[in-house]
């Protein structure tokens, strides 16, 4: 009863997943467990935490609510690039809160780990959904649709049936992602304006390295995930998506704007 308990709380997958695994024999619901070796990440400039510091947040994370992280349930390893610049790729680590069957909102860290760095934000939505927006707002939305089938995106440690549920549902999603820290320039501290992020949409795209980095931490093959998801049916894109393929991308810039209803 535990263990299904597990499966429907905190940091725990929607009700697809549950009946995967309720469905599943008990070896398929042992399935693999990931190494996920930490990175080497550098520290955020600033002087150690003090130990009345680390004292005050353990207090502060015992005594107060915090809902919207409780009801983060999925975790997501996969890739973005920004929009205007394919040599530029980031590996993103999701968080996710499932809010309805159409609508997921995540937060991006460079990886799991506890001194990670807050990267960015995702939301995803239903094609049902993507398929209302207006045309300059599909302009900033990806697919998912290749990100699921070459397998790409990864929900590291969850067992292969559940796994694969969840991903049958996420091929055809749609996600509209901003980084706020760009990463890949700046360590030391989020400098200058969030940039539009897209996916992959084909083989070839994505340095291998990363792909061969990333699988050799979480213990996982990508071809293997591409092979157990070969069943999964191949949607068409929705007109309006990657944008980027046009070869023209929409990209925030940073201007000077008069400040209005200004009191003094």
């Amino acid at each position: 009863m535990s263990f299904l308990h597990n499966f429907t709380c905190r940091r725990c997958f929607n009700r697809t997943l549950t009946a995967a695994l309720v469905a599943a024999p008990v070896s398929a619901i042992i399935g693999r467990k990931a190494d996920a070796a930490d990175k080497n990440i550098a520290p955020v400039p600033g002087s150690p935490k003090t130990v009345k510091s680390h004292v005050l947040d353990t207090a502060a994370d015992a005594l107060q609510v915090k809902k919207p992280i409780d009801a983060m349930s999925e975790y997501l390893n996969g890739f973005h690039f920004y929009a205007d610049d394919m040599g530029r790729q980031i590996e993103a680590n999701h968080f996710c809160t499932h809010l309805t069957e159409d609508f997921h909102q995540c937060v991006i860290y460079e990886a799991n780990q506890t001194n990670a760095r807050l990267i960015g934000v995702e939301y995803i939505v239903s094609e049902r959904i993507f398929k209302t927006l207006p045309e300059d707002e599909k302009k900033l939305w990806h697919s998912h649709q290749y990100e699921v089938k070459s397998g790409m995106l990864v929900a590291p440690d969850v067992p292969n049936p559940a796994e694969h549920a969840f991903m049958t549902d996420l091929v055809t999603t749609y996600g509209k992602t901003w980084h706020t820290w760009q990463i890949d320039r700046d360590h030391d501290l989020p400098l200058g304006i969030p940039q539009l992020m897209m996916g992959f949409t084909k083989d070839g795209q994505i340095q291998q390295s990363f792909l061969d980095d990333r699988d050799r931490r979480f213990g996982l093959s990508t071809q293997s995930e591409r092979k157990n998801r070969a069943d999964i049916p191949t949607p068409d894109v929705a007109v309006g998506a990657n944008s980027w393929e046009s070869g023209t991308v929409p990209q925030l810039q940073l201007v000077e704007m008069p400040v209005k209803n200004i009191k003094k």
